[in-house]
């Protein structure tokens, strides 16, 4: 797995401390007081000079108490002006804290050849065959990502628009599963303001970084699956003051490759490199878009899955979650009588009798 720098900004280097610093100060002083007092360095035998003997010389050397003050007020000023300039002084001491691991980077999940995206794509088309349009998609763009040899996989950002309750966003949730990177699911219709996904500025009461920012701080991973889930329901929020916070124009640098690669974040005011981010937005109804956010990512359109689909997806789940045959086959039964009568539920809704038959096999029986 890959590691890449994901704060773009400079960290102070923590091995540079005061007294090394000092160190360094009274190395070079006793170098230009030696010659002063009679001290020439010692020679080898080919007339060279001897480094060590000569350290060792130097380290002889007495300096006042006043020069050694000096030497360690210099370095502690120093230290401090260093301080003054890195911009993670402008942080509160927790908030620091959390922002110096990246020092090291985050993990980069890629993926190793173009069979690898081959059997991804299969096992994502096998789950949701009524959703092939979007795995298509996905399936060339991780093929181009193998091909242009990044560093890690990287997708464009994907808007699915469709009926709701057809599995958008357990697709997308999949996706990532499958891919091994981890996630989260931003719901439009409950947090319409931007600030919840990006985070807000430093000075309002209630500021905090996004939960963007803090999916990456906690998994530090560089390419999560991220669902904007309805996104054309985000509405925009205001402040008191009258100020918008506008979920989907938050969103645009984000969907543009260019400035997603350095974005600030409001909060932490530094910035990230946002640009390997999987994006994948849904949508019942693509129109309500604005068309920055439609140009970015054009709607795929999907259509609601058949009686043969539901079933094949509840043969696969329950045999992931270890449901019994016959369990599996009730399920089957109720689906069949629901086409029957005209009303063939919705994925969700099958998830939710997949949920129900996974609580009664596991329920204790009564002795």
């Amino acid at each position: 797995m890959t590691r890449i720098p994901f704060a773009l900004f400079p960290f102070p280097d923590p091995d540079l401390t005061e007294k090394v610093i000092e160190r360094h100060l009274r190395q070079h002083l006793v170098r230009l007081i030696a010659p002063k007092i009679g001290m020439e360095p010692p020679l080898n035998a080919d007339g060279t000079i001897d480094e060590a003997g000569h350290e060792v010389m130097l380290e002889s050397i007495d300096l006042p108490y006043s020069k050694t003050k000096r030497l360690r007020d210099r370095a502690a000023r120093i230290i401090e002006l260093r301080a003054e300039r890195s911009p993670l002084s402008r942080l509160k001491t927790e908030d620091r804290k959390r922002i110096m691991p990246l020092r090291d980077g985050v993990a980069l999940v890629g993926i190793p050849n173009e069979h690898r995206a081959d059997e991804l794509a299969a096992a994502l088309h096998a789950e949701f065959p009524w959703m092939g349009a979007a795995t298509e998609v996905v399936w060339h763009a991780m093929r181009r990502s193998v091909q242009r040899g990044d560093a890690g996989l990287r997708l464009p950002p994907i808007l699915l628009d469709g009926p709701p309750g057809i599995g958008k966003s357990h697709w997308a949730r999949r996706l990532g599963t499958l891919i091994g990177v981890p996630g989260m699911v931003y719901d439009a219709t409950t947090e319409n303001a931007s600030f919840g996904l990006v985070g807000s500025q430093r000075g309002w009461g209630n500021s905090a970084p996004g939960r963007l920012v803090n999916l990456i701080l906690t998994e530090r991973v560089a390419n999560p699956v991220v669902v904007v889930d309805e996104v054309e329901k985000a509405g925009t929020a205001q402040s008191d003051k009258g100020r918008s916070f506008d979920l989907t124009a938050a969103l645009l640098p984000l969907l543009e490759p260019l400035s997603a690669r350095n974005w600030t974040c409001p909060y932490f005011e530094l910035p990230f490199d946002m640009g390997w981010i999987i994006w994948v937005l849904t949508s019942n109804n693509w129109r309500l878009l604005p068309d920055p956010l439609l140009s970015r990512c054009p709607p795929i359109r999907l259509a609601s899955p058949v009686l043969e689909h539901l079933v094949d997806f509840a043969a696969c789940e329950g045999g992931r979650r270890g449901l019994s045959p016959e369990a599996v086959d009730a399920i089957r039964a109720a689906l069949e009588w629901a086409e029957r009568q005209d009303r063939l539920p919705t994925l969700r809704t099958m998830l939710r009798m997949l949920d129900r038959a996974e609580q009664m096999q596991r329920r204790p029986l009564l002795q």
